[in-house]
């Protein structure tokens, strides 16, 4: 299965989000792959701690690849490359956790024909190797989200399964722009229908996710002043109302993330460790990204019988 994963803008915790949750799928024995289409900013491997790709790779990446400079992209093993001290000890029963990086200063580009036929001959062979594809977009309406929807809307992909996790903040503006990303007049769904996806099919496979959500209710909150409080619950419920005018309430929502220090301020994966041993990080996110990465590949989640 291929998740393409893409957001609104940037700052919604897309890239954390999916690393994280492709971290748990491998750790579940399932065999990931990660690649880092975001190609203004291929920083994708800091949230795995690879030194030697923080900022992309500096030849044979994604980005050397899909533009036929290399024949094949950089691959590397997260358990064997990060500097992470947890993951450096790669847990009884994992699957591989594999990293595709985009090339240094690789920039964003315009989608060719050529291009497109790497893509979709990379996508099917990594689709046939791996468990999971997570494949990280742009933010925005880039030109990595067009590619996906080129590539996905060949006949020889047409068999392989594929979903899409729009990621937004929980405010009025990211609850805004999601729905615009999908949903305008050139979003995902406009430009995969001109691409000749079937309408129904693809809104099927996309749904969001809500991340860095304050809870008024939690102990974090509890001490705020009344006034306060209200004003946030008050606000938490206007954001309900909103998102399900626009289309993007529960019926479309895989799950949302807790507003989390550790990933706002340090955007990294969160292990067991960080949460039963250092305490630094709350144990509502860990269940939250279980969650979530058991729902990945749940028919029900998804509106399949």
């Amino acid at each position: 299965m291929i998740v393409f994963a893409a957001s609104d803008k940037g700052g919604t915790g897309r890239s954390v989000t999916s690393a994280n949750l492709a971290y748990r799928r491998a750790l579940a024995g399932d065999d990931v792959c990660y690649l880092d289409f975001d190609f203004g900013s291929p920083t994708a491997a800091a949230v795995f701690d690879m030194p030697g790709a923080l900022r992309g790779v500096q030849g044979g990446g994604l980005h050397s690849y899909l533009q036929g400079r290399t024949t094949e992209p950089v691959r590397t093993d997260v358990w064997a490359e990060t500097e992470h001290e947890v993951l450096r000890h790669r847990p009884a029963g994992s699957g591989n956790l594999v990293l595709l990086p985009g090339d240094r200063s690789g920039g964003e580009f315009t989608v060719g024909p050529d291009m497109l036929r790497r893509c979709v001959d990379l996508l099917l062979r990594l689709n046939g190797e791996f468990d999971l594809v997570v494949v990280d977009l742009s933010a925005g309406r880039s030109y990595a989200v067009d590619l996906a929807l080129e590539a996905t809307s060949r006949r020889e992909m047409r068999s392989v399964p594929a979903r899409w996790l729009v990621y937004h903040r929980w405010t009025r503006q990211h609850v805004m722009a999601a729905a615009g990303l999908v949903f305008g007049e050139r979003g995902i769904v406009a430009g995969g229908v001109t691409r000749g996806h079937d309408k129904e099919l693809l809104t099927g496979a996309i749904r969001f996710v809500r991340a860095a959500v304050p809870d008024p209710e939690s102990p974090l909150w509890s001490q705020v002043p009344p006034a306060q409080s209200a004003w946030m619950r008050k606000c938490d419920q206007d954001l309900d109302v909103l998102a399900a005018d626009l289309d993007i309430g529960y019926t479309r929502l895989l799950g949302s993330v807790p507003l989390e220090p550790v990933l706002q301020w340090r955007e990294q994966l969160i292990t067991e460790e960080d949460v039963l041993a250092s305490r630094i990080a709350n144990m509502e996110t860990l269940q939250a990204l279980e969650e979530l990465s058991r729902k990945l590949t749940d028919d029900e989640s998804w509106g399949q019988p």
